[in-house]
């Protein structure tokens, strides 16, 4: 009997330093991603921490899907995605992949600015910074992509609101969009930058997700799915929207609760490995 042959996955899910969580249930967001990808059985899925083997895995595979808290390519690494993607591979980037490396500022450790770096060039967005975990309306840009196939017109979520600055606007199509005029975040929290670039020429549009085109490949960016349980949140305090009192939960699942972003994840890896699910 003939067997199709399999349709390889690398899938990186990891914090830092390597094995730290990063403020991450990475364990829960790794087995949901499995199981999604479980759901065709011509998918073999190979799993990492970080960036440091990607070459070892990327050439025979159609899809590279990262949720990543802290992990990021290195100028050789970077550049063999690049190569990969420039040569018909596809990238379902998700949440934290749009960051990276944080240096601290001035003689206040504790206070930190995110650095861009080559990889965020491939990615197409860089990662400023996010306001209190908070509930927002998802704008659906484009519903006749197959990305968003499926898909209401908005939805709304409970979630970290990522502010994340397009690379190369021009090249982005984008999918997914939220209005945030001002950035809330009170002094002190999260990561410092020198201007707003994550906000759109109408002064209140932040873009959430996009596609873009590499060569014969592409990325596809998804700000959304932060989680975390009590031995891995470091989030002080939430948005009213979220708790009343401002406590934060000690189990947050958010988005990976909805069906929005269940049908998110499940046509990103149809996009990503040509498959119908």
């Amino acid at each position: 009997m003939n067997q199709s042959k399999p349709i390889r996955v690398h899938l990186i899910t990891g914090g830092f330093p390597p094995g730290a969580a990063a403020g991450h249930d990475m364990d829960y967001a790794r087995l949901r991603i499995l199981q999604l990808l479980q759901e065709h059985p011509q998918v073999l899925a190979t799993v990492a921490n970080d960036f440091t083997d990607v070459s070892r895995w990327l050439p025979d595979s159609r899809l590279l899907v990262t949720y990543v808290a802290g992990p990021y390519p290195n100028e050789e690494q970077n550049q063999f995605i690049r190569q990969w993607l420039e040569g018909g591979g596809r990238w379902l980037a998700l949440h934290g992949t749009s960051g990276g490396r944080a240096v601290p500022v001035g003689e206040q450790r504790n206070v930190r600015k995110m650095v861009k770096g080559s990889h965020h060039a491939t990615l197409g967005s860089f990662f400023l910074n996010h306001p209190p975990l908070r509930k927002f309306q998802v704008q659906v840009t484009d519903r006749g992509h197959l990305l968003t196939k499926g898909l209401p017109a908005s939805f709304e979520v409970m979630d970290e609101l990522y502010l994340i600055e397009l690379q190369e606007p021009a090249t982005c199509h984008l999918l997914l969009t939220t209005e945030l005029a001002k950035d809330p975040s009170p002094p002190g929290f999260g990561f410092v930058y020198d201007e707003d670039t994550s906000l759109q020429p109408d002064g209140k549009t932040r873009v959430l997700g996009y596609i873009r085109e590499m060569g014969q490949g592409g990325v596809a960016y998804i700000a959304l799915g932060h989680c975390h349980s009590l031995k891995n949140n470091v989030q002080p305090f939430v948005d009213p929207s979220v708790d009343s009192a401002g406590h934060t939960p000690k189990l947050f699942r958010g988005s990976w609760e909805t069906e929005p972003f269940a049908q998110l994840l499940r046509n990103g890896i149809a996009w990503g490995s040509g498959q119908k699910f």
